[in-house]
């Protein structure tokens, strides 16, 4: 398990102790402010994997540091949202404000870095011109898939699937998440999707010991990573 360099803005001293006791512990590495002004100056001048955010900060809150962050920063920073608004506007704000996860007071330790490995780990994914899960390496550059070290011949519809469910890993994507990101909102014949599966695992699938594109039923597709 990687460590992170975390950047936690707290104004509360106790929740900030017990968050990063629990994560050192764990091997990550914490910085800290108290104030919205602060955090966003460090975020600003220093390299983080993530940036834990409250809300209800002095000088300036939560929503608007993850605003000017968003809007200064020369990199995407992932940033996971911290606070005791449990409402859906609340949520959305956040959301619309450029916050890439979010977790309501109280919480649990260890969903928090869960929730943390995640998202610097689905940023990596989205960020990197490769992808390397296991035996599989996706090359975002060159439109490449190889499998144990050789080349699969996938369509550019393949790709597309299996870039998808590989950036979603270890989260299953559904049919209907996966039918909007290949096709958007335009309509598609019913069964487009289950040949373009069926095509893909030809080539990914048949020619080795292993499955690699799982079905969940009920609920869509993963990868069986080892």
């Amino acid at each position: 398990m990687s460590s992170l360099h975390v950047l936690l803005i707290e104004d509360e001293a106790n929740i900030a102790k017990n968050i990063a006791e629990y994560m050192e512990l764990k091997g990550h590495v914490f910085d800290f402010a108290v104030r919205g002004d602060q955090g966003l100056s460090l975020a600003l001048e220093a390299y983080y994997d993530l940036v834990i955010l409250d809300l209800n900060l002095p000088v300036i809150d939560g929503f608007e540091v993850c605003r000017l962050l968003r809007e200064k920063a020369s990199r995407h920073i992932p940033i996971l949202m911290l606070t005791a608004r449990d409402s859906i506007d609340d949520k959305v704000s956040g959301f619309n404000m450029g916050a890439d996860d979010y977790l309501t007071k109280p919480f649990s330790l260890q969903e928090l870095e869960v929730r943390c490995l995640a998202l610097s780990r689905r940023h990596r994914l989205n960020t990197d011109t490769q992808i390397k899960l296991g035996p599989l390496l996706i090359d975002r550059r060159r439109n490449r898939v190889t499998r144990d070290n050789i080349i699969i011949d996938v369509s550019a519809m393949g790709f597309k699937i299996l870039t998808v469910v590989a950036e979603a890993y270890p989260q299953i994507v559904s049919r209907s998440e996966l039918t909007q990101k290949l096709w958007g909102d335009e309509p598609t014949e019913s069964d487009a999707l289950r040949s373009h599966v069926y095509q893909l695992r030809g080539v990914l699938d048949k020619p080795f010991d292993k499955p690699l594109l799982k079905t969940v039923f009920g609920a869509g597709f993963t990868l069986d990573i080892d």
